[in-house]
């Protein structure tokens, strides 16, 4: 992804209203110290980008695209519990939700170009039915 071979565009539905409505999460990520799972924002980790922009605010949660300009493991997860908008029904980086039974995170678009032909691929998947739900009230 440092090369910019692969774009990944995500979608999620994370607790709460954004106060900035776009902008770039600049914050290094490492392993927490006693797990093989989780991580947390360090100074002494590797470098994350991720690139956000709320597409749609609700009551008490705001729909999110997030590009990634680096893929670290939970990144996405990560960036935003540290910034106090974890994600709804992340159960390792937040809380519990009424409204979902997972973690509200969905990768619905990537794009690269193919390595033969040259030309730009781009696939996309459609919202799961449990986020949809969230988002069409």
């Amino acid at each position: 992804m440092s090369e910019n071979l692969f774009q990944k565009e995500y979608l999620c539905i994370v607790e709460g209203i954004l106060d900035e409505k776009s902008g770039i999460i600049d914050l290094p990520i490492a392993r927490k110290p006693g797990s093989i799972i989780e991580r947390h924002v360090n100074s002494a980790g590797q470098p994350s980008r991720t690139i956000y922009e709320v597409v749609k605010e609700f009551e008490n949660y705001s729909l999110v695209k997030c590009i990634l300009e680096t893929g670290r493991t939970h990144q996405i997860r990560v960036h935003f519990s540290y910034i106090g908008h974890p994600l709804l029904g992340d159960t390792l980086y937040g809380k519990p939700s009424t409204l979902i039974s997972r973690q509200a995170l969905h990768s619905y678009m990537v794009s690269f170009t193919h390595p033969i032909t040259k030309k730009e691929q781009c696939f996309t998947c459609p919202l799961p039915n449990d986020m949809k739900s969230l988002i069409e009230k």
